[in-house]
């Protein structure tokens, strides 16, 4: 088993003449572009992918490998997933051949030989680099194409940095280089997610409001942090890909994303010091100021400027850069519970909504739409430790508040405030 840790840039293709002469001038190994087909598998009832499975056979220059990839973590376009590869002699899956680790316990793999099915295909031309890094081989691949599902089919135009060997921080050192000029863009979708995608018939993407994030049992403090900023940069991206095609409003979508970031850190700020993560919200109060601005969507969303606060949100998580920074009592309470964490918080962050909604505001709610934000962001990350039927209602309130204030919905306003300011909490700890 390998365990593959690659990121992915989708490439604006009026960039790749610029993109090939910049990696045609890293010292490095060159291969000639050659022709990929990848056939992906499935079951009627979509078995593999509930298992977060991924089978496939790929051809190259009559030389065939079947893969199977598990599950693993995905943050902002940074895979690391487990991956199995056997070598075949002919384009026929042999599911026996695979380790007996890979299946899920009580699975028959016999029967699953059977049942598997090709479900869409990818072909596309790649181009290699094989450069250093720090003490690290990567692999930079340049792939071409389109993937593939009956009648729909969608174009393939992407950078593949993958760790040979070595750091994963040297793979996202050599990622910071390539963002430097506009042109790319982090891909958190695989060509595998993407073929689902067309094979179950290529449905419209929808507006996904900002969601509550749902730690582990047992989550810890930081992994609470974990979880939120993660939670913050997958938002990010999938609506990035909806403004990019044309949906006006999953911009808000993004820039909610961004100040969600801003609210995370925050929120964990009594534990990780400013000083851990100045540059990363310098980088995230710019780049809100542009997003601001009426730039078009694939301008702003191609820009270095861009690029750069992703990977450098990214960086900051996988690398867990606010370990430096902390003392031997913060260690502790990242240790510590996060549901306790939350229980305290949503205390705080609660008595700070009705402080500030207590009374009618007249003309002035909208000076107080910062804080709402803040707040409910803050609420939003905390009240995933109880069911959605306790914390739901309560939040969408307030959510319903905020909506009423930024469209100037005056009688929905004053409902709003009166029902968020009169729920009773859902949390222990409250006090009540």
């Amino acid at each position: 088993m390998a365990q593959e840790i690659e990121l992915k840039f989708i490439v604006n293709p009026a960039a790749l003449d610029a993109l090939r002469d910049k990696l045609n001038a890293l010292p490095g190994e060159h291969s000639d572009p050659r022709q990929l087909l990848n056939i992906y598998y499935e079951t009627a009832d979509k078995l593999l992918r509930r298992h977060d499975m991924g089978l496939r056979i790929r051809g190259d220059a009559g030389r065939y490998e079947m893969t199977m990839k598990i599950a693993g973590r995905v943050t902002g376009g940074l895979h690391q997933r487990p991956e199995y590869n056997v070598e075949l002699s002919k384009p026929e899956l042999d599911l026996a051949l695979l380790p007996a680790e890979v299946w899920p316990e009580g699975l028959d793999v016999a029967a699953l030989q059977t049942e598997v099915q090709p479900l869409f295909s990818t072909d596309f031309e790649r181009e290699k680099w094989v450069v250093t890094q720090g003490t690290s081989r990567i692999e930079l691949a340049l792939d071409r194409g389109e993937v593939k599902a009956g009648e729909h089919h969608e174009p393939i135009c992407e950078l593949e940095l993958e760790l040979l060997s070595g750091e994963t921080a040297d793979l996202l050192a050599l990622a910071e280089s390539l963002v430097t000029e506009p042109g790319l863009r982090q891909g958190s979708l695989s060509k595998a997610a993407r073929g689902y995608h067309l094979a179950q018939g290529n449905a419209a993407r929808e507006i996904k409001p900002l969601g509550v994030l749902h730690p582990a049992a047992k989550a810890t403090v930081e992994q609470g942090l974990e979880g939120s900023l993660e939670l913050a940069l997958s938002h990010w991206l999938y609506h990035e890909e909806l403004w990019l095609s044309g949906s006006k409003a999953a911009k808000q979508q993004v820039i909610d994303a961004v100040g969600l970031v801003r609210h995370a850190l925050a929120l964990f700020g009594g534990i990780i010091p400013r000083k851990a993560s100045t540059h990363l919200r310098d980088q995230l109060i710019a780049f809100e100021t542009r997003l601001a601005g009426s730039e078009k969507a694939d301008v702003v969303v191609y820009s270095a400027q861009a690029s750069a606060t992703k990977l450098a949100l990214t960086r900051w998580l996988v690398e867990c850069q606010w370990q430096p920074y902390i003392d031997e009592k913060s260690r502790s309470k990242l240790d510590g519970s996060f549901k306790r964490f939350a229980d305290v918080n949503l205390s705080r962050h609660a008595a700070e909504l009705k402080g500030a909604f207590q009374r009618p505001l007249g003309d002035s709610y909208g000076d107080q739409l910062p804080r709402l934000t803040r707040e409910t962001d803050a609420i939003r990350l905390l009240a995933g430790v109880y069911p959605d039927e306790q914390s739901q209602p309560w939040l969408e309130n307030w959510q319903g508040l905020r909506h009423a204030i930024m469209t100037r919905q005056h009688i929905e306003i004053e409902h709003y405030r009166n029902e968020a300011i009169s729920q009773a909490p859902f949390w222990l700890h409250s006090g009540k």
